[in-house]
C-alpha cells in the first residue's frame, strides 16, 4: 500500500514519515504534499491507499482537500492529525465523510504510541479512530440540549454567508416561516436576546451578526468551513441561474 502525508510543516512531515514507517513496515511508498491542492493532485495522479492529513494547510485546508479526495474516491481511508478539536472542524469533517468510510481524527498532543495505533487502526484494520476529546465534541454537538441541531447549524452557516430569509428558504426548500423558526431556536440556544436597551436606541445589536460573532468565538465557525460553504453557495446560485 502507498500512503500520502499531507502536512505543510517539514518537521511534522518528517515525524509522520517516521511514525508511518514504523507502524506500517509493509508500506511500499510514502508520498508527501505540502498543501491541500497538492494532496488532491497526488491522489488523482498516484495509486494511494490512505492519507494522513493535517487540517490547516495553505491553498486548500485539510477539510477541503479531504472533500475533494472523497469525491474522487469515496473509499479512501483518511487519518486527520490536527491541533484543533473545535466544533467547526469536527462538524466540517462529519459533513463530508462518505457513508461507511473509514477515517480517524487524532490531536497532535497524542503520544507517539497512540499515533502509531491510530495509523495501524485506520490503514491496517479499517477501524475508525477518533480522539477522546474530539468524540466529546461530537457528542455535545449531537445533544439536543447542549448542541445545535443540523438544521440550526445549517441556518447559522447561511446567515454567515449573508443570505436573506427568502434566499435561505429557497435554497433549503422550506418556508420563510420555517427559516424564522430555525433562527429563533438558534438564538435561544446561543443565548442571544435582542432586548432593547432603551426606547430611543432599540435593540442592542443585530441578532444575525451577533449569532455569527458568538459562533466564531465559540469555535462553531471557522475560515476553512466558511470557504467550503461559499463554494457551495456559488454552485447553488449558478444552478438556480442567479
Amino acid at each position: 500500500m502507498n500512503l500520502l502525508i499531507a502536512e505543510d510543516d517539514p518537521f511534522h512531515r518528517s515525524f509522520l514519515r517516521t511514525i508511518v514507517s514504523r507502524a506500517l513496515p509493509d508500506c511500499e511508498e510514502i508520498f508527501e504534499a505540502v498543501d491541500g491542492e497538492e494532496a488532491l493532485d497526488c491522489v488523482k495522479r498516484e495509486t494511494i491507499g490512505g492519507v494522513v492529513m493535517d487540517l490547516q494547510m495553505p491553498k486548500a485546508s485539510g477539510v477541503a482537500a479531504a472533500s475533494g479526495i472523497w469525491h474522487h474516491n469515496p473509499t479512501m481511508r483518511i487519518l486527520f492529525w490536527s491541533n484543533y478539536a473545535d466544533e467547526a472542524y469536527v462538524r466540517g469533517i462529519s459533513r463530508i465523510v462518505p457513508a461507511d468510510a473509514v477515517y480517524g481524527y487524532l490531536l497532535k498532543t497524542a503520544s507517539e504510541h497512540r499515533l502509531e495505533l491510530a495509523v495501524q487502526g485506520v490503514f491496517q484494520e479499517d477501524q475508525c479512530v477518533v480522539d477522546r476529546e474530539v468524540r466529546g465534541v461530537q457528542q455535545r454537538s449531537q445533544n439536543i440540549h447542549e448542541g445545535l441541531s443540523d438544521a440550526e447549524f445549517e441556518v447559522l452557516r447561511d446567515i454567515a454567508l449573508g443570505m436573506t430569509d427568502k434566499a435561505i428558504a429557497a435554497r433549503r426548500s422550506i418556508s420563510t416561516r420555517g427559516v424564522q423558526s430555525r433562527l429563533k431556536s438558534l438564538y435561544d440556544k446561543m443565548g442571544i436576546d435582542p432586548t432593547p436597551i432603551t426606547k430611543e436606541i432599540g435593540p442592542a445589536f443585530n441578532s444575525r451578526t451577533r449569532a455569527v460573532a458568538v459562533a466564531v468565538a465559540r469555535g462553531l465557525l471557522n475560515a476553512e468551513g466558511l470557504a467550503i460553504d461559499e463554494e457551495r453557495y456559488k454552485a447553488w446560485l449558478d444552478k438556480v441561474g442567479l
